[in-house]
């Protein structure tokens, strides 16, 4: 449960490098307590569309993934980003990523963010 909480947590603040550093990945809210707790669900969304559905996608995109040396891997994190946006506006949460190519650079800084994070957080096995 602990490994849990410390993922999500990494995943919350690398969206949340992402929100600060991209213009067109917005995260809007009245307050700041309203926008952690948006961006904390945002987490859960994404965490949850990484576990569930990337690996289905990776299988399926498995020739294009050897072919580009795993170059395709940033397609299918852009991918699960635009996912998460489209769950968040389900939701009606304020969250929303704006084109391809944001997801694409967007996906990038997470995956950087979140594997630092992941490495400085203590994990709990």
């Amino acid at each position: 449960m602990k490994n849990f909480v410390v993922k999500t947590i990494a995943n919350a603040g690398a969206l949340a490098v992402a929100v600060w550093l991209l213009d067109k990945i917005t995260l809007t809210g009245d307050s700041t307590g309203k926008k952690i707790g948006t961006l904390l669900i945002v987490a859960l969304i994404f965490g949850l569309v990484n576990f569930l559905v990337k690996p289905i996608v990776k299988l399926f995109s498995l020739p294009l993934l050897i072919l580009t040396l795993g170059l395709f891997t940033l397609i299918v994190n852009a991918l699960m980003l635009l996912l998460t946006s489209w769950l968040a506006d389900t939701f009606d949460l304020s969250f929303h990523v704006d084109g391809f190519w944001t997801a694409v650079l967007g996906g990038l800084i997470i995956s950087i963010v979140s594997w630092a994070l992941n490495l400085a957080l203590p994990d709990g096995d």
